[in-house]
Formats: structure tokens, sequence, C-alpha cells
């Protein structure tokens, strides 16, 4: 077929089938010898559509034509090294861009205060497991920012889990501020701050700047949709009707030998027990309140219970199908409030 006709069917166009041609990414068929003119076999198109798909993701020629005779190993390892080169780019751009919307001005630079950065960049750690990418409301990805007189509240939500991570400065912040944070921002900028003894917060309407001793500095952009209202739900939960305090490490533990979609708790005679595929299991632990069985996608808990603090957490229940509060037994500056969900139509019995 002409190369006219091919490139409509490859989604490309005769200029790129020409220069893909002169580069050796992709021949044609043959090439008329008389008028020169390409022409092009219909067993060609997958090979065509590869070099396309390849070329979208910013791939280099000469990767490209390696991958004509890379084996499906080799080819995964190669798309997977271009992606992570893209997406190192793609927050360098970010950082450069965050500088320059900082060099526009505006009403000024607000000083918050000073932390330990490997203190913020642990609680920044600890709150981004529970954002989530959503094109629909692309604030369900940052984490928003709160300074009181006595304390840093960071928030973070998909959803399904709310969590909430308090720091403590050694001085009060300078001023009262909120805003949300770009996550991938705040992701780019954790080793970073693990390797700060002390981290400045100054903020502006575009950005906050995260500013170490030695001068470096790195931007956090502020998204501009209104997070959702936390305090709204935190006070509007029901009472709390039982109180579980169990080890951490042994539910975890007992979550990572099982593969199961969901995972039960149950408070019975005053003991917790965990439901799983295979049976219950008692925990070494303590419960108040009747009996009572709740179930948790596994995705939802294991996240918010491998992230607690400290070696125990304390569970406050309010039903089950009501949310669940999971906090750090000795240490409550770590809170996540967890959706239960429908349990399986077989309840494992001891």
């Amino acid at each position: 077929m002409s190369i006219g006709a091919f490139a409509e069917l490859a989604g490309l166009t005769a200029s790129a089938l020409r220069f893909y041609d002169d580069a050796g990414v992709l021949r044609p068929a043959r090439v008329d010898a008389v008028t020169g003119y390409r022409l092009y076999g219909e067993e060609q198109l997958e090979r065509a559509t590869l070099v396309r798909r390849l070329r979208e993701i910013g791939m280099p020629l000469p990767t490209v034509r390696r991958l004509r005779t890379a084996d499906a190993e080799e080819a995964a390892r190669l798309i997977d090294e271009q992606v992570a080169h893209v997406a190192a780019e793609a927050d360098r751009i970010r950082q450069v861009a965050a500088v320059l919307h900082a060099s526009l001005g505006g009403s000024g630079r607000l000083v918050i205060t000073t932390l330990p950065g490997p203190a913020l960049a642990a609680a920044i750690d600890e709150v981004l497991t529970t954002t989530v990418a959503d094109p629909e409301r692309p604030v369900l990805g940052g984490v928003h920012l709160e300074m009181h007189p006595d304390a840093i509240a960071l928030t973070a939500t998909d959803r399904y889990r709310l969590v909430t991570r308090t720091l403590v400065p050694r001085r009060p912040p300078a001023a009262s501020w909120a805003g949300t944070l770009d996550g991938d921002d705040l992701r780019t900028a954790v080793s970073w701050l693990r390797r700060s003894p002390m981290v400045r917060l100054d903020a502006d309407e575009r950005t906050l700047d995260l500013s170490a001793d030695d001068g470096r500095v790195l931007h956090a952009r502020l998204l501009t949709d209104v997070f959702p209202d936390h305090r709204l739900v935190v006070r509007s939960l029901p009472p709390v009707t039982h109180r579980v305090t169990v080890s951490k490490r042994e539910i975890v533990r007992s979550l990572e030998q099982r593969a199961a979609d969901k995972v039960g708790l149950r408070v019975s005679g005053g003991r917790p027990a965990l439901l799983l595929p295979d049976g219950v299991q008692a925990l070494d632990g303590t419960a108040t309140g009747p009996d009572l069985s709740l179930w948790f996608a596994t995705t939802t808990w294991y996240p918010a219970l491998s992230l607690a603090l400290g070696s125990d957490v304390m569970l406050d229940l309010r039903g089950p199908d009501r949310p669940a509060t999971l906090r750090s037994a000795d240490d409550g500056d770590l809170a996540t409030i967890v959706m239960p969900c429908r349990g399986p139509d077989h309840t494992p019995r001891s």
C-alpha cells in the first residue's frame, strides 16, 4: 500500500514514516525502482504501532532500534527505564516551574516555622500513602497542611481512609496558615528532607518553600481545589461503642502471611480476634463493648495498621458499618479513620 494509506492505518504521518525509514527504525517493504515511492505491507502495521507508542513516551531512536531485536524481558526493562527518566524529568520541570512562580512576586512570603527535616519527612511519608490519583478530584492527590498555635497537622484522604499526623515544633509557628500541597512535589522532597537537620517553611499564594541551612530550597506547589472538610467528618462521627487495644505487629504479620481481600475483626466476651480465610485467630489484647464483627478491605486496613506508631494500636469502633478510628496506643499523634466494608457470605467460625 502507499505511504499515505499506511500512515493513516498506523496513526502516523507520511513525513514521520520517511523519517523512520531514513533513521533505520521502520523500513518500507519495497521502494519502487522507477518512482522511488515507498510501499508498505499490512504485516508492518504491528511494528509501526509499536514505534508510534514508543515515541509517545519519548523513547530515543537508538533505543527504539534496540527493541527490534530485544527479548520480552529486555524490552520491558528498556521501557521501564524510559518511564523513570521521563518521571524524573517531569519532577525537575515542576521544581523549576515552582521557582519561576515564586519569582513572579505577589503579596510576599510568609515565614511560618522551622522543623527537623527527618521528622517532617517521616510525617509526610505516613500520610502520602493515603493520597490517590483521581482525575475528577485532583486535590485527593495532595496533603493538607495546617499550622496551629501549638501544632502542625498533615492530613490526607482517599475517601476510604482519612489520616492525620500531628507534629509539635520546638517553637510555636510564627503564623497560622493552611494549604494543600502537591503530593508529587512532597514525594520528591522526602529523601532530601531526611538529610536536612532543620528546615524552614515559608509560603506565598502559590508555593510552600522548604529551605535548608545550606541554602538548598525545594518548592511544593499549592493546589487550588478545596480540600474535603475533614474536621466536619471527625465531628460527625457517631459515638464510640467498642474500644480494642492490640499488638500492631501481631495483626500485620497475620495479614502478610495470608492472601485475603477482606479481613474481619471480632469482639466477643471482651476478647478481640481476627477473622481470616482459614479461620479465626485470637489476638493478644483487650476489648470493650458487646459482641461485634466488622470487616475491612485489606488494601485499606493494612496500610493504616503498618504505618501506626508504636507497638500497640487502639481501635475505636462504632458498629459494623460505621467508620473506625485507628490510633497509636502509646502516641496519639497519628490517627486514621477507616471505612469498613461488606463482609463475605461465609464468616469463619472458631
